[in-house]
């Protein structure tokens, strides 16, 4: 692969799981990475350099090219800082994974505003913050690459992960839109839905079922989507254990009312209404 060679990719969450794989992958291929990581715990509590340099240090000692940064993703200020730091040291950014992200799981009953807000504001703000940062370079450029990690729980639905499954959601939402506005400018956006054993992960998957799903498997499908040979746009992947799998919405043929019905009446199309057996891939009747 020639087509991440001397990119410069921000990785953000990149010091260890997922993300430390997705470094070192574009790395490996030719890309300059800004290896992000605040250094907090899963929860998103704490700070630290030390998991950012040591991915920094893995990139160099097999001759890539690195430099760490440990600013937050939450805020418009730390993602500006990010993609200050890719121009400072390598003169240009070129793709974006936004990957970072925190737990703060509880049932619905018992989630606090403050679990919510956390969670909300790393994955979706951050998500936002990054794109947002880098989007005037990649339009002055003409070219620009944005991976959103989304998540399963938000394409599915998870017990306990209201806040993340919401957030990661909503990232598939930024994704379309800037799919859309960022085609005439040589901008695409995908998302991916990793299946790994990380720390994220350590706890709410079975030992023997995590097991077979090596954070490995994932970085190549990064690489790809960040690369110059890949212009595919607004596809969500759901990736893990050796299966690249792709996700779309379907719609049916629906039920075409003359006037408006009564709920009786919907009721008694209600199976028609449902039925997807026949469905087609969707699109936004609005255009």
């Amino acid at each position: 692969m020639t087509g991440v060679v001397d990119r410069v990719v921000i990785v953000t969450g990149a010091g260890g799981g997922l993300g430390r794989e997705y470094a070192l992958s574009l790395a490996s291929h030719g890309a300059k990475v800004v290896v992000n990581d605040l250094g907090g715990a899963r929860d998103g509590s704490g700070a630290g350099s030390a998991m950012a340099d040591g991915v920094v240090a893995e990139i160099k000692e097999t001759g890539g090219e690195a430099v760490a940064n440990y600013d937050s993703v939450a805020t418009p200020q730390g993602a500006a800082a990010m993609v200050q730091a890719a121009v400072a040291t390598f003169g240009a950014v070129h793709g974006v994974v936004s990957n970072a992200g925190i737990l703060r799981d509880a049932s619905f009953a018992k989630m606090s505003d403050e679990q919510w807000d956390a969670v909300v504001q790393v994955h979706l703000y951050g998500g936002y913050n990054m794109a947002r940062a880098a989007w005037s370079h990649f339009r002055e450029q003409k070219f620009g690459r944005i991976v959103f990690v989304t998540s399963t729980s938000g394409l599915y639905g998870n017990f306990g992960q209201a806040n993340y499954g919401a957030a990661k959601l909503g990232l598939v939402g930024l994704m379309n839109t800037l799919a859309i506005e960022g085609a005439k400018s040589g901008i695409t956006a995908n998302a991916v839905a990793p299946l790994a054993a990380t720390r994220m992960t350590e706890d709410i998957a079975p030992a023997e079922f995590l097991a077979k799903l090596p954070p490995a498997f994932v970085a190549p499908v990064i690489t790809h989507l960040v690369s110059e040979e890949c212009t595919d746009t607004a596809n969500v992947f759901v990736v893990g254990g050796g299966q690249v799998q792709r996700v779309q919405q379907f719609a049916n043929a629906g039920v075409q009312f003359a006037q408006p019905p009564t709920p009786q009446e919907v009721a008694q199309k209600w199976s028609e209404i449902t039925d997807m057996s026949v469905a087609v891939p969707g699109k936004n009747p609005l255009g």
